[in-house]
């Protein structure tokens, strides 16, 4: 006998693990995707050999077009009345989903022997379709939390589940990619190096070449299997997207709340509001924080480990290890957000994360690189312990700055306000890289050498920029969460109260009538 399936009051499928492990399914597959960014930089910058200053500024004009992107595809949701089959928020992620099965392949055409020219074509072209890919399923994704619920807790909860599905899905390319495409170099009697640094006996055929710096085995980017790796990420992002649109249940109307019925959309106005928003300028300001720290810091990071430590296939796992506390709040997000609140768990947190700043700026003053390595990873995990509980409810965060804008300004706008948060992000996704690979090259890092033959001082500078770039990070994202954020728990328990007498007296009256 079928068992028959618990309905809420509208008749609705109840609010349960089906909709979290969905909603996770979807940030699973936006990220099969967007984990891909970091490694865009690398793939051209030692694969592709572009110069850092002409990366640098291509990166810059892809990364602001990206972000004028945004908002226009979220108005465009926003006053999309077309009534679809699957609803029209899922009908968008269906849409980018179709798009990004070949799209995230598409930044890494294999090519490094083509001009200066071609290569900036292929680059800029490839990144515009990859990125006008993500937003169609990216936006409405975002947005459509605040739609399958309107109970805080349960947003709560698709909040670290949304975080769940991203930690998994930063696991592919984090930690198993580099396993991939970084492989050991051995002597084939060509290079700059034929001597072995330790023994001073000259190299045979398919000896291990040795940095002459650390006598540690030269690493190099097998840039032909990141193409074919995005590829099948495509493939793993699309199942996702699909499961996900299957089994979740939108609860609220895609339409509902809109009082502003007959006026003309202003992006202008509804920009103006964002900024009256005090909510989701905090949490943007938080989140810009994480990506000109933490996004910006992947670049660099990678060469860190390829040049000072000799470890780029293994830096997945490293970086991994500041996702993984995160998992330790998992079990009592619930409890600490019903106890504390959103904005005063994450305060806690954001200072913690300062603190891991702080220790990782210890790591490049000291010699030995084993010992290095140990205090970096010990500020990595104390910056993760921080970061776990506002990772946990971020999106939660957004989803009442949404109903912020609802309560303040009388006008429910979930794909502008989360469009609008998410254009920040990426003026910060394209500004905090950009500026980091100019850094890089002002801190000596010569493209044409690739991974191997870089000087120790630039391999040294790398350890000060990525340990300057985390702490940079944690202390935007408090400054974001206490000081400009001003959903307490008090206030958020107003807020609500108020908007669910609104919608019931609307109700009310739409019945009447």
């Amino acid at each position: 006998m079928k068992k028959k399936v618990a309905l809420d009051a509208s008749g609705y499928r109840k609010f349960g693990m089906l909709d979290k492990i969905a909603y996770a399914a979807g940030d699973f597959g936006c990220n099969m995707s967007f984990a891909l960014k970091g490694t865009v930089q690398t793939f051209w910058l030692v694969y592709m050999m572009m110069e850092t200053g002409l990366l640098s500024v291509l990166l810059l004009i892809v990364q602001a077009w990206d972000a004028i992107n945004d908002p226009l595809i979220g108005s465009l949701i926003d006053n999309d009345k077309r009534k679809y089959k699957m609803g029209k928020f899922k009908m968008y992620i269906f849409i980018g989903a179709c798009g990004l099965l070949v799209a995230g392949a598409a930044v890494f055409l294999p090519f490094p022997d083509a001009s200066v020219v071609v290569k900036a074509i292929l680059f800029v072209l490839g990144y515009i379709i990859w990125d006008a890919c993500y937003t169609v399923a990216n936006v409405p994704y975002g947005s459509m939390l605040s739609l399958i619920t309107e109970d805080s807790g349960e947003r709560a909860q698709l909040s670290t589940w949304r975080s769940i599905g991203s930690m998994f899905g930063n696991i592919i390319p984090m930690i198993i990619l580099p396993m991939l495409i970084w492989q050991k170099v051995t002597y084939d009697g060509t290079g700059d190096y034929h001597t072995n640094p330790v023994t001073g006996e000259a190299y045979k055929i398919g000896d291990p070449v040795l940095d002459p710096l650390t006598g540690k085995q030269f690493e190099t980017l097998l840039g032909e299997r990141v193409f074919w790796a995005a590829l099948i990420m495509g493939v793993l992002g699309f199942v996702a997207f699909i499961f996900m649109i299957k089994k979740i249940t939108i609860r609220v109307d895609e339409n509902s709340v809109k009082t502003n019925e007959g006026e003309k959309f202003n992006i202008v106005k509804a920009f103006g509001n964002f900024m009256k928003n005090r909510p989701a300028v905090g949490a943007t300001i938080a989140a810009m924080g994480m990506f000109l720290g933490m996004q910006s810091a992947t670049t660099a990071n990678t060469i860190m480990f390829a040049t000072y430590f000799n470890k780029a296939s293994m830096s997945g796992i490293v970086q991994m290890i500041g996702f993984l506390p995160m998992v330790l709040f998992l079990p009592f997000i619930k409890k600490l957000v019903n106890k504390f609140g959103k904005k005063e768990a994450s305060v806690a947190g954001t200072l913690v994360s300062v603190v891991g700043g702080v220790i990782m700026m210890i790591f490049p003053m000291v010699e030995n690189r084993d010992t290095a390595l140990i205090v970096y990873l010990a500020g990595l995990i104390a910056f993760g312990i921080g970061m776990g509980v506002y990772t946990c409810v971020s999106w939660a965060m957004m989803a009442d700055a949404i109903d912020y804008n609802e309560w303040k300004f009388n006008t429910r706008e979930e794909g502008t306000v989360y469009s609008l948060h998410s254009f920040f992000r990426k003026l910060a996704q394209g500004i905090g890289p950009s500026i980091v690979l100019w850094i890089m090259g002002v801190l000596g890092y010569n493209s044409e050498l690739g991974t191997i033959g870089q000087s120790f001082e630039t391999s040294h500078n790398m350890c000060w920029l990525v340990a300057g770039l985390y702490l940079f990070s944690a202390v935007v994202q408090f400054i974001g969460v206490a000081l400009v954020y001003n959903l307490d728990k008090k206030t958020l328990g107003k807020m609500t109260t108020e908007l669910e007498e609104r919608h019931a007296s609307a109700a009310q009256t739409a019945n009447v009538e």
